[in-house]
């Protein structure tokens, strides 16, 4: 069984000990904490009740995205969709600053805020983006990851352009993780399993590649309704 990381003290350990995260890093990510809280007053960015558990709940509930893959994770951009106050992908940009992380987000406030907090920190490598997913341009990511950002057949349908049969999909999910994927239509081909959380012993993260195929067609109505539903 998978150990829960239970404290701050353990979240701090796991990333120095597990990740080989180095001092430099530790202080960017301690940063990253200092500008998240102070924003925190004048946007709701977390609840305030994680904040005293800010490195388990959110930095390591992040981190550990770089563990969970069963083969080695793809060198290359990173998209993060829904991206919030930049869970996960603020900090795979802080942990890995020469990777390309595109964060996208619909709200104005957190973007402007996630554009502030990169640049404070250093990394040159992020670009923030104020935009729906559905309005993105076309283009093809390494890894993608999403953080509760929708159901798993909802997020396909919307993100899969952005992947190709090589893309490491890096999904953290509430307790219905297992079944997402247990539910995926068939003709969604894929190599997604579920790993625990290391964070949430209620959570899992989903994890693999996304093959091909695409959404299933809607029932075709019929009689009068689908008629109806015909005129201009």
């Amino acid at each position: 069984m998978t150990a829960m990381i239970e404290s701050e003290a353990q979240a701090q350990d796991w990333l120095r000990q597990t990740l080989g995260t180095d001092d430099a890093t530790m202080a960017r990510l301690d940063r990253l904490v200092e500008l998240l809280v102070a924003e925190n007053e004048r946007q709701n960015l977390i609840a305030r009740g994680t904040i005293p558990m800010v490195w388990q709940r959110h930095i390591v509930d992040s981190a550990q995205l770089l563990t969970v893959p069963r083969e080695t994770l793809p060198k290359g951009a990173w998209l993060d969709l829904g991206t919030g106050a930049g869970f996960p992908g603020l900090v795979i940009a802080a942990l890995q600053p020469q990777r390309p992380v595109t964060l996208v987000d619909s709200r104005r406030l957190r973007t402007e805020w996630l554009a502030r907090a990169a640049a404070e920190l250093g990394l040159s490598q992020v670009n923030v983006v104020l935009s729906r997913v559905e309005d993105l341009p076309d283009q093809t990511y390494a890894v993608l990851s999403a953080r509760a950002f929708a159901p798993l057949d909802k997020l396909l349908t919307i993100s899969s352009r952005f992947s190709t049969p090589e893309t490491m999909w890096l999904l953290p999910k509430g307790a219905k993780a297992a079944q997402e994927v247990a539910i995926l239509p068939e003709t969604w081909r894929h190599v997604f399993h579920v790993e625990q959380s290391l964070t949430d012993p209620a959570a899992g993260v989903i994890a693999g590649r996304l093959l091909g195929g695409h959404p299933p067609k809607p029932a075709r109505q019929s009689g009068a309704a689908s008629q109806r539903g015909s005129r201009r």
